[in-house]
């Protein structure tokens, strides 16, 4: 299983689009300009330049995905990635008001899992579920918490 968060990979290749044509029209209008001030092919440049490396940056927001195997739970967020195995997950948890999900691990810790995001509505939930059967079917039978069972 793998899964990324659908809305805020939109929005994010929406802001990655209007930075950049903003920063383009803005580096293509530069030169025209009553101020008095003389502005060069390196300024424009430069300004398309900004638009792309911001826009990159906006793209930095498509990162995040979880994958699912027998190997156990890869979560990438922003700038990490991590792989927990099986034996050190404790279940997947989406607590209430929380804008993503987390992954538990012993000693009352976890791990953001921001590719699972609340604003995904059925596509969270259907994320979560798959989970929780991929987690009964891998995890061994001591760390499955009871009540991670859907109750449906």
């Amino acid at each position: 299983m793998q899964v990324k968060s659908r809305k805020s990979a939109r929005y994010a290749i929406a802001a990655a689009v209007l930075l950049v044509v903003a920063h383009s029209t803005v580096a293509v209008l530069l030169r025209v300009s009553p101020t008095g001030v003389y502005f060069r092919t390196a300024d424009q440049l430069a300004m398309a330049g900004i638009g792309v490396l911001l826009g990159g940056l906006a793209l930095v927001l498509t990162r995040p995905r979880i994958r699912v195997g027998p190997a156990g739970v890869a979560v990438r967020n922003l700038l990490s990635e991590r792989l927990i195995e099986w034996d050190l997950v404790r279940g997947l948890s989406f607590p209430d008001g929380a804008m993503w999900a987390r992954v538990d691990i012993p000693d009352d810790e976890f791990i953001n899992v921001m590719a699972i995001q609340s604003n995904d509505r059925e596509h969270a939930v259907a994320a979560v579920r798959k989970f929780r059967t991929l987690e009964r079917k891998y995890a061994p039978a001591a760390s499955v918490p009871t009540d991670a069972v859907d109750q449906d």
